[in-house]
């Protein structure tokens, strides 16, 4: 399962940039643990092990830096991935799913013969904050009707309480501010 020192290893390259994108924003630039092949590899290894023994059929990953661990993380688990994208971005025929942002609404969209009825599945991403894009992820996989088996996300910003939103699923997350 996870190692303290690994996770330690990779929330020390996890960057603060104050004031990004907007002032009074600290953002958590995970670009210095992309750069370092090492903490790349122990953060896919981590965020797959919760899941290893649950027999994942597909790895969902959130655009964009869920593709950046989904696909790894794929690997890891012998499965195959599928993106998960903004409206427009997908070439084929798409289910979409419409979601509450703090001002306005976005939404997201999934091939439709991207999963099929039954089949396990995992959802990465490398942040969860408010929740809305993971729910909204969600519903997208549910109405495919597969079966979520968990979330793993990079970082978790608990103030935002995104983890209330996901409640009914399994939600683990290495590194939590």
């Amino acid at each position: 399962m996870e190692s303290k020192d690994s996770v330690d290893s990779i929330a020390d390259r996890i960057r603060d940039v104050p004031d990004f994108p907007k002032k009074g924003i600290l953002f958590k630039d995970i670009t210095p643990v992309l750069s370092d092949i090492d903490t790349l590899r122990a953060s896919v290894k981590e965020m797959a092990a919760p899941f290893m023994d649950l027999e994942i059929d597909v790895v969902v990953g959130i655009e964009s830096r869920g593709f950046i661990f989904g696909a790894p993380i794929a690997d890891v688990l012998n499965c195959s991935f599928v993106p998960v994208r903004k409206p427009g971005k997908l070439p084929w025929k798409t289910e979409s799913v419409s979601y509450e942002l703090e001002y306005g609404t976005d939404a997201l969209e999934i091939h439709e013969d991207a999963i099929t009825e039954g089949q396990n599945v995992l959802i990465v991403d490398d942040l969860l904050a408010t929740g809305g894009t993971a729910e909204a992820t969600c519903k997208l996989v549910s109405k495919l009707g597969g079966n979520i088996k968990g979330l793993s996300l990079l970082i978790e910003l608990e103030g935002l309480n995104g983890r209330k939103r996901l409640n009914q699923y399994n939600v683990h997350s290495l590194v939590q501010y």
